[in-house]
């Protein structure tokens, strides 16, 4: 039995291109990017612009606009903290949602300590803010707005250009957590009116522990202070030793996502609704959590009344994926973003996320949903959840 992996929202293999690309970097061209005096640091130099530039063309940018770092979160916290502090004697206001990631949510915690005040928008039933919620809150306070572009959990995407227009229009920054977005959907951050985009390695395809962030340097030219200090690396926005290996193969991996982003989406997607169909079919009361066509590709979150999901993933065989659940202290509490799309405890414990990607074949489709319906049905047949969900009482319940 071979193993299929559906977690590529949590992270993807690294690609053999990318291995090849980075492997020199690891032995024999071991240089330190900020050594200017010899060869070995002139390779490595070298090699961070080649990939700085490749992630510049992926997003439609200015190779001088990359930041690298050391992973999304980072460029979370230095994008919300640095507009912050740089901004603070013009505003103390922040806009975002309640369904973004938790480094953006920790980070927006941080600075309502230090009296900030923040915004968080509600969402409707398939994940979706508008920028009509947007534009209600701003205020002659607001300095930023910030939004997770395709979310890690339910895999809606929000009208970015929308709300970076009008964002553009009130002179306010705009800021995207772009994780999950880049390699799957198109991104132009001049189409779209983004002024910082914060992106990750790991989840296109590309080594764990290298990040970047977009900074906007015209039109308008963003304002950031640095939050990690040292010896002024990356222009001064972000010291310390950079990660050439690592740099080296989020720009390869960043190439291939651009080169092939149109016929993966397409393949995945019709992957994703495959399965989604195919479950349906063969089982009742199975939902589609999030929107059902604004959503990232090979992305679904399903939701198996009835059922938990930790003891279907228990259950099922070779196969890898998520819980609707997040264990955020010594008890199991549902995930804030299934809370936030009005789910009660009982479905967002129902909850399973499913990711394709370029780890699986297309025959995956066909025998992950033959992996999962007969233990769905063999854990429906012994839950009283599900016995009581085919009374009127229950099914009026949900």
């Amino acid at each position: 039995m071979h193993h299929i992996y559906l977690d590529h929202q949590a992270t993807t293999p690294l690609d053999p291109a990318v291995l090849e690309a980075m492997m020199p970097y690891l032995t024999e061209r071991f240089g330190n990017a900020g050594s200017r005096s010899h060869r070995y640091g002139w390779e490595a130099e070298e090699a961070v612009e080649t990939a700085r530039g490749a992630l510049a063309r992926a997003i439609h940018a200015m190779d001088r606009e990359i930041v690298f770092t050391s992973g999304a979160t980072e460029s979370i916290n230095l994008a919300l903290t640095g507009v912050c502090e740089a901004l603070e004697g013009e505003g103390r206001h922040v806009i975002s949602t309640v369904t973004e990631h938790p480094a953006t949510l920790a980070t927006l915690a941080h600075l309502a300590r230090r009296g900030w005040h923040i915004t968080y928008l509600p969402v409707d039933r398939d994940g979706l803010v508008t920028a009509a919620q947007v534009e209600a809150a701003l205020s002659t306070q607001t300095v930023l707005i910030t939004l997770l572009h395709g979310n890690n959990e339910i895999g809606t995407l929000q009208p970015i250009s929308e709300i970076g227009r009008l964002a553009r229009r009130q002179g306010v920054y705009f800021h995207v957590d772009a994780a999950q977005a880049l390699g799957r959907v198109a991104l132009d951050v001049h189409e779209m009116c983004i002024d910082l985009l914060s992106m990750s390695a790991h989840k296109v395809y590309g080594p764990k522990g290298v990040g970047a962030l977009f900074v906007r340097r015209r039109d308008p030219r963003v304002r950031l202070e640095a939050q990690l200090l040292g010896g002024g690396q990356e222009r001064g926005l972000r010291s310390g030793t950079l990660n050439v290996p690592g740099i080296v193969g989020f720009g390869k991996a960043a190439a291939l996502a651009a080169a092939r982003l149109p016929e993966e989406a397409a393949r995945l997607t019709d992957w994703r609704e495959r399965f989604v169909k195919m479950l349906q079919e063969a089982l009742p009361a199975v939902h589609l959590v999030g929107h059902p066509q604004l959503r990232l590709p090979g992305q679904a979150m399903l939701r198996f009344d009835g059922i938990r999901a930790e003891d279907l993933l228990l259950n099922v065989r070779g196969l890898a994926a998520s819980t609707g659940s997040a264990c955020a202290s010594a008890t199991q509490a549902p995930s804030h973003v299934l809370r936030a799309l009005g789910l009660r405890d009982e479905e967002a414990a129902a909850c399973v996320r499913f990711g394709f990607g370029r780890a699986n074949h297309e025959d995956d489709v066909v025998e992950a949903v033959n992996r999962l319906v007969p233990v769905v049905k063999a854990l429906r047949e012994v839950s009283p959840r599900w016995a009581l969900l085919q009374t009127p009482a229950g099914r009026e319940g949900f």
